[in-house]
């Protein structure tokens, strides 16, 4: 079966082609960071707008590079939430149109499913059961994963994402948009031990995690030292390094627990934050020391992209999933709701 996988949950409008026999054979993707980078955020009714410009052209683009004729295909998967409702709009409607002309099945896809399940499509693949670490601008949860759609949520952020985190921190040290990538490249010239910032919640039992008062502490601590004196652009290095080795050993702590708790000695990272150096350098040793190993999509499958919602929709195709004709999205909708696949 081949599958045209479409994401536009948020700003990015990705298509890509899957196909169960070969794998990926294609993905294209169109970024709005330039269109929203002069409002330091997403803007929701500019990025739907810029999804209804793109999403055809790319798959086009996606068929052509693959080979595969739009008759070939056996079905079409689109991410139907959680994310902002216009843009999920743009890509359900989408999806399901061409279902129907083609007359071909289409399924929704859970866009934190993909995540999840976006190492499955690196080789080696991590065997379940494992335990997954989500960690996105929006997302910041432990689960473990028994199967595709056995997902037990451990712990979830209770207030911002570490992703958030990151680019929330970065507005309030005026570095650039998106504030993640920027602070942490910020971070590499920063002097390890000139800040002390807190691990939050590292004490109390449990898996939560908590990133809301790092941007307090990393404010208060800004203000303080340039109230000090010195150079600006090195205490702001300083202080980004700072901030990430906080939010990074907080993120390997509570992987550990995890791992010791459930038993489960395999780890597997996805989401934008995944792509973090420091963040992938730090997850290798805890594991290797706890005699696991952790598992990560390449770089350019960490951040949204339709290649993890073709695979998935092709999972649940071929078990028997479809979506009906009404149009439905889901601003939020819980993992735990999702079907189990039989192995």
């Amino acid at each position: 079966m081949k599958v045209l996988g479409i994401e536009s949950s948020c700003d990015e409008t990705a298509v890509a082609v899957y196909d169960a026999e070969r794998g990926l054979l294609s993905h294209a993707l169109h970024s709005q960071v330039k269109l929203h980078a002069e409002y330091g955020g997403v803007v929701p009714e500019l990025a739907s707008r810029d999804h209804v410009r793109y999403l055809l052209p790319l798959a086009n683009q996606a068929l052509v590079k693959a080979g595969v004729d739009k008759s070939e295909l056996g079905g079409i998967a689109y991410t139907s939430g959680p994310g902002l409702v216009g843009a999920l709009m743009v890509g359900a409607s989408a999806g399901r149109a061409l279902a129907f002309t083609l007359n071909i099945p289409a399924v929704a896809v859970h866009h934190m499913e993909g995540h999840l399940l976006a190492p499955m499509l690196e080789h080696p693949a991590p065997a379940f059961p494992f335990i997954a670490l989500l960690v996105s601008g929006g997302h910041t949860l432990l689960a473990e994963v028994r199967g595709v759609g056995q997902y037990q949520i451990l712990g979830e952020s209770l207030d911002d994402a570490a992703g958030e985190a990151f680019d929330k921190t970065a507005k309030l040290l005026g570095l650039g948009y998106p504030g993640g990538p920027v602070l942490a490249k910020l971070a590499e010239l920063g002097r390890s031990g000139t800040y002390q910032f807190p691990r939050p919640m590292i004490d109390r039992p449990g898996l939560e995690f908590s990133f809301s008062g790092l941007k307090t502490f990393t404010l208060t601590s800004f203000q303080a030292a340039l109230q000090k004196g010195g150079d600006e652009q090195q205490i702001k290095a300083d202080i980004a390094l700072a901030f990430e080795e906080a939010v990074v050993d907080t993120l390997m702590i509570k992987c550990r627990r995890a791992l010791q708790q459930t038993g489960i000695n395999r780890l597997v990272v996805a989401g934008g934050v995944g792509a973090n150096r420091r963040l992938r350098q730090v997850l290798k040793d805890m594991t290797a020391r706890q005699g696991g190993e952790v598992f990560y999509p390449r770089i350019e499958f960490c951040t949204d992209n339709a290649a993890m919602i073709a695979y998935v929709g092709c999972l649940r195709l071929m078990a028997g999933e479809t979506e009906p004709l009404a149009i439905h999205v889901r601003a939020r909708w819980p993992m735990t709701q999702l079907a189990t696949l039989n192995p």
